[in-house]
């Protein structure tokens, strides 16, 4: 068997492709392209670089994605569940920090894919998701807060973590600039309302278009020049740079591997979501494992040029879709859109008010809460409440590496506990009824277990969480009969720990002249029994298909 199969949806998709799908990935594509535009350039902002390095990473990333990706519409590029983690690297290790563990980010995930680990992202516990997602949504919207009211903090700098932010936040209140507030009321409330109008045109392109007419129009004729715009924070290119690649040293790469690691799972995560989402609505199936890879290639490449991570966006691989697109030349047309605006039109962009990419990041972080999700959640089982309470504070108070290892970690821990609860072990002293332990009644005798027999019946996997339960069990009963028999025929698997214990049973019960007999043992769990040396402990003599035969062995062993 291959270690994996490398196989881009494009080559396949262009096998019957014509020209009536052509036209309609064209379309897609350009507006696709379009509706990419104002996020690329809102994240950028967002993530403490400059507007056209978001737009870079929408280029390349989604050129890429598409090329090589496993999925027929998927759309890539920056997202805004990266803003918080590309803040707080930039903050604390600059641009060439945020560069190298990009890099590492995209090895991660070319690793998982070739290893055939596509799968395996998908059992991350949904409530994680919810958390961590709902977190990051708080924490894009507490960033944004300083450019919907204008507020200036008179050279000091502003915290990265939560805390920090509102308590400056309310320290230089009093600086609020009312105009900046209108323009990012005004551009949420255009957002919201253009559905009503247009399904194809995104809102967060006419409120950008609409509200940055107006503040041109305000500063050149009506004089009010308070209202803060892209060019007065940033000096814009409109060009792709040179690709340069990054000096690298080995304690740059140990600080920043925990970080290249919540980049890839957050993308991997993303990714794969926004792919089987498309799949429900196009009927098709992606190959999660070439997705994977073709992510990682891409967060290899963007950096070079000074991009961002990026990963499959929801939002526009649903406007693919929703506008027509049948295959992965869409997305390539809509990278070819948005290299052509940077190109052409980027000096334009110097003219959008700051109010209004916070106005759009705002309508962004609402969607991504999730609210009527994490409400929904919370009226599940109690553990699972509390991983998504726990994920998400953890999110919003220190970082999403912190919440996605202590989440899982929990999450782990309360399954194993459950698990612990649904194995059960009981006691038998006198006789055992067949006909109680079938579907179907038999009418058979009941199994007179002798004196000086015990048996006992473990229903469910014996693995570590268990295994002292058993012993636990026995030191309660405090007696000690010549035979014990194990009843293991529901017991699905066993582990070390598992192993360890029993053997600790036999040579306690053979120090004290008690013999273990193992009754219905199933193929699986026998042969790791077997393959650990186990039955040269226990003697083959004492492992019985079935609950009839150990009580014949037990009384063979009574009458020795």
């Amino acid at each position: 068997m291959k270690a994996f199969e490398f196989k881009p949806k494009l080559y396949t998709a262009l096998k019957n492709y014509s020209k009536e799908t052509f036209m309609a990935d064209l379309m897609a594509g350009i507006i696709v392209g379009i509706v990419a535009l104002p996020l690329a350039i809102a994240f950028g902002i967002a993530s403490g670089v400059s507007p056209e390095k978001g737009i870079i990473t929408a280029i390349i990333a989604g050129f890429i994605i598409s090329l090589l990706g496993g999925s027929k519409v998927q759309i890539g590029g920056p997202t805004g569940a990266f803003i918080v983690i590309i803040y707080g690297i930039i903050q604390q290790y600059g641009e060439s920090g945020l560069i190298v563990a990009t890099l590492m980010a995209g090895v991660i995930l070319i690793l998982l894919g070739a290893f055939k680990l596509g799968a395996v992202i998908k059992f991350i516990p949904y409530p994680i998701i919810v958390g961590f997602t709902s977190g990051i949504a708080v924490t894009i919207f507490t960033t944004q807060i300083a450019d919907i009211f204008g507020l200036t903090f008179g050279g000091e700098k502003v915290p990265g973590d939560f805390i920090g932010k509102w308590i400056i936040y309310f320290k230089h209140f009093d600086t609020i600039n009312w105009w900046n507030t209108i323009v990012s009321i005004a551009s949420v409330i255009i957002i919201a309302i253009t559905p009503r109008f247009s399904k194809k045109i995104p809102g967060s392109l006419i409120a950008i278009i609409v509200v940055t007419v107006a503040v041109y129009l305000m500063k050149t004729y009506g004089g009010i020049n308070c209202i803060d715009t892209i060019g007065d924070r940033f000096s814009i290119k409109a060009e792709l740079p040179d690709a340069v690649v990054p000096a690298l040293d080995w304690e740059a790469i140990k600080d920043l591997f925990p970080v290249a690691i919540t980049i890839a799972v957050l993308g991997a995560i993303e990714s794969l979501l926004s792919a089987t989402v498309a799949d429900g609505v196009i009927g098709d199936k992606h190959d999660s494992n070439t997705e994977l890879i073709a992510q990682g290639i891409a967060n290899m490449a963007t950096p070079l040029f000074g991009g961002i991570p990026a990963t499959g966006a929801i939002a526009r691989t649903m406007a693919n879709i929703n506008n027509g697109g049948k295959s992965p030349v869409a997305g390539i047309v809509h990278a070819v859109v948005l290299l052509l605006i940077l190109l052409l039109l980027m000096p334009l962009a110097q003219y959008i008010p700051m109010g209004c990419l916070a106005g759009v990041l705002v309508v962004v972080s609402y969607n991504m809460s999730g609210w009527r999700t994490f409400k929904a959640l919370m009226r599940n089982p109690k553990s699972d409440v509390t991983v998504l309470l726990i994920t998400f504070f953890l999110t919003v108070i220190f970082d999403l590496t912190i919440a996605i290892e202590v989440g899982l970690v929990i999450a782990c821990v309360l399954f194993m506990r459950r698990v612990m609860e649904t194995t059960e072990i009981s006691v038998i002293k006198d006789e055992i009824d067949p006909n109680r332990e079938l579907d179907i009644a038999m009418h058979e005798e009941h199994l007179v277990i002798p004196d000086g027999v015990e048996v006992y019946e473990i229903n469910g996997p014996y693995f570590f969480g268990i295994a002292t339960k058993f012993e636990e069990m026995m030191a309660q009963l405090g007696d000690r009969p010549k035979v014990r028999i194990i009843r293991m025929r529901k017991v699905p698997f066993i582990d070390s720990t598992g192993i360890h214990n029993l053997e600790n049973l036999c040579r306690m019960s053979q120090k004290e002249k008690i013999t273990i007999v193992l009754s219905g043992v199933n193929e699986k769990v026998h042969k790791v029994l077997e393959h650990s040396g186990f039955y040269e402990l226990l003697g083959k003599e004492n492992i019985c298909p079935n609950i009839n035969v150990a009580l014949g062995r037990a009384k063979e062993l009574l009458q020795n």
